[in-house]
This record gives structure tokens, C-alpha cells and sequence, in this order.
């Protein structure tokens, strides 16, 4: 199992949990965005750029992505992607996406979609908080305890 991160829009909280859980577990890590990203020095630490462009990053992960790994994303359609394709899908508060919950998230994505190109104001995502962080951290370690041991 590899852990990918699609990397643009990450928090920098995240990447450094998941920095520490590459150490701990041993898993390969790749950070993937179209801009450097800053990673430690790790064999297991890996970072991909990408050309700049609409899915570029997603594209490139789903493309590389063997059954079983996880890829760390708040994009949904690259999370539905990731499904499809035998994998797993965490965003960066800490919610797995389901195959079974995936399809009304992308439904959700697409009628707020609809709304803001009508010219509503939806609002958009609260901040990132500390309990995010704990709930990411929380759900990666125990994705990790439950799935690691199996590749």
C-alpha cells in the first residue's frame, strides 16, 4: 500500500501528520501538486510535480494507483475515482469516503456547483481547525492499523 496526497490544496497540518505516519509505518509517500512542495528528506517521502492544468494532479495519481492504496484528497470527484478504482479515499478532515456515500457527495458538489454559477452565495468550507487535524490524524492511524499489515 503507497499513500498519495493530492498536494495543492493540503493543508500544511495534514502533510505534516502525514510525515510522521510515512516514518512510523514505513508506507511510501507522494505528495502530488503542480507548484514545489517542501517535503523532509525520506526515501519514503516522495514528491511528484505535475504540469499546471485542470486534473492534471488527479489524473496522475489515478493513474498510478494500485488496488488497496490511499489517497489523501478533498477533491470528490478524484475521490470517486480512487473508489472506482479499488481504492481508498480520505479527505483532509478526516471523513473516508464510502463507495456507498460517494455518489449523493458528488450529487451535493455538483447542485452547489449549479447554485454558485447562478450567482448564489453558498458560503464555502469552515476554517480548518485543531479537532480537524485530530480527526484526520485519528481516522489515518486507524485506516493505517486496520490496512498496512495487509499489503
Amino acid at each position: 500500500m503507497k499513500i498519495w496526497v493530492d498536494a495543492d490544496a493540503c493543508p500544511v497540518a495534514i502533510k505534516e501528520i502525514l510525515f510522521r505516519a510515512s516514518e512510523r509505518t514505513g508506507l511510501l509517500l507522494t505528495l502530488v501538486a503542480n507548484q514545489p512542495i517542501r517535503v523532509p528528506p525520506s526515501p519514503l517521502i516522495k514528491f511528484l510535480r505535475v504540469a499546471s492544468g485542470f486534473d492534471v494532479a488527479d489524473n496522475e495519481i489515478v493513474k498510478r494507483l494500485s488496488a488497496g492504496d490511499l489517497v489523501i484528497t478533498g477533491d470528490i470527484p478524484l475521490a470517486a475515482m480512487v473508489l472506482a478504482k479499488g481504492c481508498h479515499a480520505l479527505n483532509p478532515r478526516g471523513e473516508m469516503y464510502s463507495p456507498d456515500t460517494i455518489k449523493a457527495r458528488l450529487q451535493m458538489r455538483d447542485f452547489m456547483d449549479t447554485l454558485r454559477a447562478s450567482g448564489i452565495d453558498t458560503g464555502g468550507p469552515a476554517a480548518e481547525s485543531r479537532s480537524d487535524h485530530k480527526n484526520f490524524a485519528n481516522q489515518l492511524d486507524s485506516f493505517l492499523r486496520r490496512h498496512a499489515k495487509k499489503s
